[in-house]
């Protein structure tokens, strides 16, 4: 049996731009992509939580050290420059790995600067 396990969070993140006009998908600033270790083309969700908003798009490489967190394409429509979002990826994962496997979470700052990398979900309200 396989289980679906969060990978990787990047937590609280501002968005800084919603482009209606692209094909689709979310600009990840690269050094944050490496941080939590997602990569180009990878499947994520979306949680706005200004409003409450989900979805899953994939990842498009920004520019490193850009703080970029953009939405494109139809995605654009569920957010506004300035909401805060969690960007989440998930992997399947055998029982045996999902013993030992500890995600990538990192806490961002209001400039979408990492402030915090954990390797668990710490579950509280500090953040």
């Amino acid at each position: 049996m396989f289980r679906t396990m969060m990978k990787a969070k990047i937590h609280r993140a501002t968005v800084t731009e919603a482009n209606l006009n692209y094909v689709g998908s979310i600009t990840i600033d690269r050094n944050i992509m490496d941080a939590v270790d997602i990569l180009p083309n990878e499947k994520v969700q979306i949680v706005n939580n200004n409003n409450g908003a989900r979805l899953e798009t994939y990842v498009i490489e920004g520019e490193r050290g850009s703080g970029v967190i953009c939405l494109n394409g139809a995605a654009a429509r569920l957010v506004q420059p300035g909401d805060v979002v969690i960007i989440i990826s998930y992997a399947m994962m055998s029982e045996e790995e999902v013993k030992t496997h500890q995600p990538k979470v990192a806490i961002m700052d209001e400039n979408n600067r990492i402030v915090e990398m954990l390797g668990e979900e710490i579950h509280a309200t500090i953040y």
